[in-house]
């Protein structure tokens, strides 16, 4: 503990420096009940256009990530990439007094935002009901797996639970196997931003009208929401299409998939529209291929897959390099990607540039690489100096800054078990 607080003390000039920084949502206050990913995807990118995000966090463990994969000096990574930024109240709501300083709080904040199962921020005495009359003005947003109504609302959600019921894993795999899962979480991330979309533009509503309200987020929404071609097609066919698993390649346009190059591990992504086929054919050096009924309409090409795929690949495979197939497409105008390891993409320029990835200074990691700010302003387009915080790190600062209460008040109360973390010691 007096090696993490002698961290503490070291970072505090670097915390003055963040508090004087300035981003579009500054002057914002949003009380965040979140935890692992969806939610706290919202509030990070809140934090990081300056909102001041109290992060509620219950004891003794705190947010779940906390304990996940890699940790160093008491900090995991999983933790410090979608925490950063954010002010950690270690507190006990199930508490009188704990839901007492919740209820004060509640008064001082523009957003109330939680992402337990449904109806579980009820029972811990925090309705959009009972908020909402604490304070009028406040926007409450709830992130679930499945929402707050319907038949499924009251069971846990993960991403990849939604994935499953939202029919996206039923369409990830081969043919003659079973689903797959990505390995990233695209749902709670999805989930995340829609979030923040429907939080701010509540905020612009309130600005507008001087209303709150109560916002429904879920996962299953969210994913079922990304069906770009599956659903209106199987509805506009009266049934007859049934999107499956289809492997390396899209199951309703040709020439949209991953092709093998000639390197054992060497794959590209190409997609190439149905209106430039003909193009295609005459830069591959088989320009009869366009009118030959094997392949001149999508339908032909889909019917006789095996043979495109074969027509481009073995162009693919006559290459010399990954170089020279990238900047022959590139003259040609046509879309394609190698496939990149996560390594790979972490070093390439495009994303070193951006700061799709960056490489950011942290107490505890040192120089450590996460993920960019995808939101670009022109307004603000430097980045603000973050920090993730240690369980209850700013117990004394909120309840101080706040709330007005003393130390001795605080020390009260984490001896009372009220509080709990490094800010309560």
């Amino acid at each position: 503990m007096s090696t993490l607080l002698m961290l503490l003390l070291k970072a505090s000039y670097r915390r003055n420096i963040i508090m004087n920084e300035k981003h579009m949502m500054d002057g914002f206050r949003v009380l965040d009940f979140t935890q692992v990913v969806a939610g706290p995807t919202a509030t990070r990118l809140m934090a990081e256009m300056g909102a001041e995000v109290i992060k509620v966090e219950l004891g003794p463990m705190g947010d779940v990530t906390r304990v996940l994969p890699t940790e160093k000096n008491g900090m995991t990574s999983a933790f410090l990439q979608q925490n950063r930024g954010k002010k950690s109240l270690g507190i006990n709501p199930k508490t009188e007094k704990g839901r007492e300083i919740i209820e004060k709080l509640i008064t001082k904040c523009d957003v109330l935002i939680e992402n337990y199962a449904a109806g579980v921020i009820g029972r811990m005495g925090f309705p959009y009901e009972r908020v909402k009359e604490i304070n009028p003005k406040i926007v409450m947003c709830s992130i679930s797996g499945f929402g707050q109504t319907g038949p499924l609302s009251n069971k846990p959600g993960y991403d990849f639970v939604g994935a499953a019921y939202a029919g996206v894993l039923d369409n990830i795999g081969y043919p003659d196997g079973s689903p797959v899962i990505p390995q990233l979480a695209i749902g709670d991330t999805a989930t995340g931003v829609h979030a923040l979309a429907a939080i701010n533009t509540a905020l612009l509503y309130r600005e507008r009208t001087g209303k709150g309200q109560y916002i429904d987020i879920s996962l299953i929404d969210s994913y079922f929401h990304m069906h770009d071609t599956a659903v209106q097609l199987h509805s506009g066919t009266g049934g007859e299409f049934i999107p499956k698993r289809s492997g390396h390649h899209h199951f309703v346009l040709s020439t949209l998939g991953v092709y093998k190059g000639k390197g054992d591990d060497e794959y590209y992504c190409i997609i190439v529209l149905p209106t430039r086929w003909a193009d295609l054919c005459s830069f591959l050096g088989r320009p009869e291929y366009a009118e030959d009924p094997r392949f001149s309409t999508n339908d032909a090409r889909m019917e006789n897959q095996e043979l495109v795929v074969d027509f481009i690949e073995g162009w693919l495979r006559a290459q010399p390099s990954r170089e020279v197939i990238l900047e022959k497409f590139e003259e040609g105008r046509f879309a394609i990607a190698p496939v990149l390891s996560v390594p790979e993409a972490m070093k390439h320029p495009h994303f070193v540039e951006r700061r799709v990835v960056r490489k950011v200074k942290d107490r505890s990691f040192g120089e450590i690489e996460i993920t960019g700010m995808p939101l670009r302003f022109s307004e603000f387009p430097e980045e603000l100096t973050l920090e993730a915080p240690y369980l209850g790190e700013h117990n004394s600062a909120i309840l101080g800054d706040l709330l007005s209460m003393d130390e001795q008040e605080i020390d009260a109360l984490t001896s009372e078990g009220v509080l709990h973390g490094v800010g309560s010691a």
